[in-house]
């Protein structure tokens, strides 16, 4: 269960086939690539500046990890998070799930990039041409993190 924090870029293919060649039972991959996006609340964002808490929060985002595989059957899952300074189309996270089957696969994934939104101690400063400012957390993803309030079946 690799969980990495980096300022650096990951290449996703790479990321994938190292997954996979771990286990030859894996029959599914499902992945999220998180970018950073030119808009948002309306604004053009030139950039964004992503902090975190070292230690905290690889520790949060391996608890992610855990509880997922606690829910589904999965075989690995994989999580990297970038910090620093980005710019509109620099990828932000990637989020990859293994397992024998999609459905799994899917949940799993889904359940860590919610969870990850909300419980996971990043924040961000977008840059705009009225100055920086600090991201607020969305309802909508607290929303979505809350139907995972219940425990899935394997």
């Amino acid at each position: 269960m690799p969980v990495r924090v980096q300022q650096e870029d990951f290449d996703t293919g790479a990321e994938i086939a190292a997954l996979r060649r771990a286990d030859p039972g894996i029959g599914a991959i499902a992945s999220f690539i998180g970018l950073v996006r030119d808009v948002n609340d309306g604004d053009a964002i030139a950039g964004m500046t992503l902090e975190h808490y070292p230690g905290m929060t690889e520790k949060a985002l391996a608890r992610i990890v855990t509880e997922a595989k606690q829910r589904w059957d999965i075989i690995d899952a994989l999580v990297i998070h970038r910090v620093g300074e980005l710019k509109p189309l620099d990828q932000i996270v990637l989020v990859v799930v293994a397992g024998a089957h999609r459905g799994a696969a899917f949940d799993a994934c889904e359940f860590i990039m919610d969870y990850l939104k909300t419980r996971a101690p990043f924040w961000k400063k977008e840059q705009t041409a009225q100055g920086a400012r600090w991201v607020e957390a969305r309802a909508s993803d607290d929303l979505a993190a809350e139907r995972w309030s219940e425990p899935q079946a394997k």
